[in-house]
């Protein structure tokens, strides 16, 4: 136990009300009432009332009694309290800590704390509750009755059930690669306003599709209390690209699927992962149980694993974990990967994430920090070199993140199991990372998933907290969906990445002679190979030509905004789907990047715009996804907002009522500038402000995109010496940015 268990019976008691379910987001009023037990609490002892590090109900505040968030505290016999907020002073994950200290009098047995969360009396409209579903939304209460900081945990502790609210957006969800003849499902759910699927959902529902679809009804209903619905069975005899609108009973389109690309022959097929996630019994909210079911049922996912801080994760939990892999895992339906996340410190290597093709495999942690049982003490691996040399010859896979620690690919890789880094997660988007690995001369995939803490793997809205990204995913080319045919596509990086969005890409280099394409790494030792003209993203080939073809086919899930053609850290073409003559009124501005790589990586943008000569008909914001930062209208020519990267970017379109009149002026706590409207265009007016790719960047766009779909091919010399690693990152107007994982192409004569 991390705290003291001296007599919790005798600590008192606390008391919430009401307790009745609140819709997640809202703002409510409620009361948290600690009566002091048999010890009281002595002159300058305190209270502790602590909230889970996922939480992300609003900070209480004691300023202002009109405004969001206000909260009181007061004892029944007039001791004179001091009250602070602070959100890391308490033993994660509970470390959202408001605290209560008795710095005048003393607390007998029977006297009370009263504590109203969102006080109302005085015109504040409550307080901000936390943006997703949760049955035991739980304060803990601490007691420390001695004066002595050692604190005491009650041993009832209160809670109460944060529920979705109603529908505002609507999903269908697609595979997006499959071939004909074959099975596939549709998975359909409305959302509420911060991305939980909605259990109030109910009506009858009409499906249409561009292709004629065996087993899709021409209708279905949903009825209060169902929160997804999934439509099996369903399968296409011709080849071509599968869209269905869903509609509501007046006929109106709520949403249309993703893109699912029909082929005759298609030897691998695409499966949706989210490798990266965790439950309550880490730092997340909801049981490991409920993120899988979630996983598999709302999510609509292929794949997952789950990940937690090795230095929470104790054996009788690890043991469980393998007991819930083991059972969900479901050839053809659902897999599920044993694995956790080490979180070694950034000085010893920082965090890597470990999955094993079995259950039943020693857990090598970083460190026993919040794990009290060190009988196994010896099978820690307290650096990243450690970590790769306890797993040499265990049957894994790992890939390099950044959370909290950021993962130091410079200062320890092995090549062997780390076949991959990951883009982009809840925490940020961080390019750095590969970019890193591809200096080094790394033969890395690219991977996203989410690192959710909420609950919600495979569809990881950030809520309100400090998150700063919706969650990745990762599209898994595979001959079958088992865990041996999803591994053996991890280690041959025959994957792609996106920021949560499913799409089509097909990325390839086509040859002019027989080239040589490895099945592993030759810099590992003797590799099979075979020969042809053809290769993946992922591969890795020799070939003696002095250009390659480089193709790029992509299906889009939104309008596409543009299209860069990378060879390693170099970017050789932005291409873009529209001409300059079709540019019109709407213009793009968007703030980027992060402070630097360590946990205060945030970087603020609040501030606003003004447009002296013009004015904004309308605006749509992009990638703004924490509900209390906003962007608003204040004038016919002004805009402001209040906004935050960590490495990603945001922003906003707006169309203007002229075109080209006017000066747009832009003010934030990092950049101030001004700018001709005449002189935005198509390519990028890009303002510096430091960091890690910490600018703005603003650009023109055509009134109307209605290109989601890319083919392209492009002669690409190769370099002499070195890897070519060619590489697509497409960006989509939505804001949804997708890698492909690199082509490893080297010069060298052809072998016999």
């Amino acid at each position: 136990m991390p705290h003291s268990t001296y007599l919790p019976e005798r600590m008192g008691s606390a008391i919430l009300s009401p307790t009745d379910a609140v819709e997640a987001g809202s703002f409510q009023s409620f009361t948290l009432v600690y009566t002091a037990g048999y010890f009281g609490i002595d002159d300058t002892g305190s209270i502790k009332i602590v909230q889970r590090f996922a939480g992300d109900m609003g900070k209480p505040q004691w300023s202002d009694p009109t405004a969001v968030n206000y909260t009181t505290v007061e004892a029944s016999n007039g001791a004179v309290l001091e009250v602070r907020y602070d959100p890391k002073m308490n033993i994660r994950p509970w470390d959202k800590t408001l605290f209560v200290r008795v710095i005048r009098g003393f607390l007998n047995e029977g006297d009370t704390i009263t504590v109203r969360f969102g006080d109302r009396r005085k015109g504040s409209p409550g307080m901000r509750m936390q943006t997703f579903v949760e049955p035991t939304f739980e304060f803990r209460v601490l007691v420390d009755a001695f004066a002595t900081y050692n604190y005491v945990e009650l041993p009832i502790q209160p809670n109460f059930p944060i529920v979705s609210g109603r529908a505002v957006t609507w999903k269908a969800l697609l595979p997006t690669l499959r071939r004909t003849g074959e099975n596939f499902r549709l998975g359909f759910k409305g959302e509420d306003k911060w991305g939980n699927p909605s259990d109030q959902v109910e009506g009858t529902f009409s499906l249409c599709a561009n292709l004629p679809v065996r087993g899709l009804p021409e209708r279905f209903s949903m009825g209060r209390g169902e929160a997804a619905k999934s439509i099996d069975g369903l399968s296409i005899e011709q080849p071509g690209d599968l869209l269905i609108d869903v509609l509501d009973s007046a006929g109106r389109v709520l949403c249309r699927s993703n893109p699912l690309r029909i082929a005759a022959d298609a030897p691998l097929r695409s499966y949706w992962c989210d490798l990266h996630g965790q439950s309550e019994e880490t730092i997340g909210t909801n049981s490991a149980r409920e993120l899988i079911e979630f996983a598999r049922d709302r999510a609509f996912l292929d794949g997952m694993s789950h990940q937690g801080n090795d230095f929470q994760i104790t054996t009788p939990f690890w043991n469980e974990l393998n007991r819930l892999t083991r059972e969900y895992n479901e050839d053809g339906r659902f897999i599920i990967f044993p694995g956790y996340e080490w979180s070694g410190n950034t000085g010893l290597g920082g965090d890597r994430n470990v999955m094993f093709m079995h259950e039943g495999r020693q857990i090598h942690r970083s460190s026993h920090a919040l794990v009290d049982d060190t009988s196994d003490l010896k099978s820690d691996s307290n650096s990243a070199e450690q970590l790769f040399q306890a797993l040499k010859d265990e049957d894994c896979v790992v890939f390099a993140h950044i959370g909290g620690r950021y993962a130091d690919i410079k200062m320890a890789h092995d090549a062997r199991i780390e076949r991959s880094v990951e883009v982009h997660s809840d925490w940020g988007t961080f390019e750095w990372l590969v970019q890193d690995a591809l200096e080094q001369g790394y033969r890395i995939g690219i991977l996203a998933n989410s690192d959710g803490h909420k609950g919600r793997h495979g569809a990881s809205h950030p809520g309100a907290s400090l998150f700063g990204a919706y969650g990745g995913l990762s599209c898994l080319l595979a001959t079958d969906l088992t865990r041996a045919g999803l591994f053996d596509a991890l280690r041959r990086r025959h994957h792609y990445a996106t920021t949560g969005c499913r799409m089509v890409l097909d990325v390839r280099a086509a040859f002019d002679s027989e080239a040589m394409l490895y099945a592993d790494d030759p810099n590992l030792g003797a590799a099979q190979h075979t020969r042809g003209r053809e290769a993946m993203m992922g591969d890795i080939v020799q070939s003696t030509d002095a250009a390659v073809e480089f193709i790029i086919e992509a299906q889009a899930s939104a309008p596409i905004e543009r299209l860069e053609i990378r060879n390693g850290l170099d970017v050789l073409e932005t291409w873009r789907p529209y001409e300059a003559t079709a540019l019109g009124r709407r213009i793009r501005v968007i703030w980027e990047g992060s402070e630097y790589r360590g946990r205060g990586r945030q970087t603020i943008w609040d501030g606003g715009c003004t447009l002296e000569g013009n004015s904004f008909e309308r605006f749509v914001p992009i990638n703004m996804w924490n509900l209390d930062r906003k962007i608003e209208q204040t004038a016919p020519g002004a805009l402001s907002w209040t906004a935050l990267t960590t490495g990603g970017f945001g922003g906003f379109d707006a169309w203007l009522t002229d075109p080209r009149a006017g000066t747009l002026r832009i003010e934030t706590p990092l950049v101030k500038c001004e700018i001709s409207v005449a002189d935005v265009g198509r390519e990028d007016m890009v303002i510096d402000a430091g960091g890690i790719r910490r600018r703005i960047r603003i650009f023109r766009l055509p009134d109307e995109n209605p290109h989601r779909e890319v083919k392209l091919a492009r002669r690409v010399a190769l370099k002499p010496a070195g890897d070519n690693a060619l590489y697509a990152c497409l960006t989509q107007e939505d804001g949804h940015l997708i890698w492909s994982s690199p082509i490893y192409v080297f010069r060298g004569p052809s072998a016999t």
